[in-house]
Formats: C-alpha cells, sequence, structure tokens
C-alpha cells in the first residue's frame, strides 16, 4: 500500500467475510490492520469513508449461503463493528444497508446471478455515497 498515494479513498469490505463464517473478532482484527494501512497514508480530513455491508440477506441466492436471518444478524454485528472502527479513525461512514434492500424486484436491482447488485442499485449506492462524501471531496485537498 505504500506505493499508493490516494487522495480520496473509499472502503467496503465484509460481505466475503460473513460468508466464509469469520467470527466478529476475526472481522474486527482484520479490520483494523486495514485501517492501520489506511491511516499510514495520512489523507486530509474527510477524504476516507467506509461504506457499510449491503442487506444481501434478501437476494435469492443469499439461501445458498445459510439461514437469512442470521445472515443479516452478522451484517448487522460486522457493520457495528466497521462503523466503530471508522469513528475512532475519523474516518467518514455511509450506510448503504437499507437502501441495498429497497429495490427488490426492481428490473436491474441484481445482477444475473441473483447475489450480487445489478447496475440500478450500484446507482443508488453511488447517490447515497455522493450525498455524503461531495463537499469532502470536491474541496481542494490540503
Amino acid at each position: 500500500m505504500r506505493r499508493v498515494k490516494p487522495h480520496l479513498l473509499t472502503l467496503l469490505i465484509g460481505v466475503n467475510d460473513v460468508v466464509q463464517g469469520r467470527t466478529p473478532e476475526q472481522y474486527g482484527d482484520a479490520l483494523v490492520r486495514i485501517h492501520d494501512a489506511i491511516s499510514a497514508l495520512r489523507l486530509a480530513p474527510g477524504r476516507v469513508v467506509e461504506i457499510s455491508i449491503p442487506n444481501w440477506s434478501v437476494v435469492p441466492a443469499a439461501a445458498d449461503f445459510g439461514d437469512r436471518a442470521h445472515l443479516r444478524q452478522v451484517t448487522d454485528t460486522f457493520n457495528a463493528i466497521a462503523k466503530g472502527e471508522a469513528g475512532r479513525r475519523g474516518f467518514g461512514w455511509v450506510d448503504i444497508t437499507a437502501v441495498s434492500g429497497s429495490g427488490e424486484g426492481r428490473a436491474g436491482w441484481l445482477a444475473d446471478d441473483r447475489l450480487h447488485p445489478g447496475d440500478v442499485q450500484y446507482a443508488a449506492w453511488a447517490d447515497l455515497i455522493w450525498d455524503r462524501v461531495k463537499e469532502d471531496w470536491t474541496a481542494p485537498s490540503v
């Protein structure tokens, strides 16, 4: 990561941790290491934003990965860990969890695999994220 010199950074991580059955402790430990690396970049305030894990428990293919209620509970637990760690670091936080489940049944909401977001869902995420970051990200970098 030392060769990377970004001016803006977003982080959305955790769905694969849920799928792979990682514990909250394992997820938190990995996230701290990632946050340490990001903090070492010393980006200007407002230039790092963490994005919540989407609510993928509602998609048809989620059933292949376990009980939907359990997947949602673990997602919420991981999001609480990420939000707390982001706050401790002074990183921004954007919660896309609610919007990620709001377009069920809409054309283009899911990819053809019925698991991953489709273009329409990504656009909804982008709108929400942009509303949160535009002020900081369009200001001149210090």
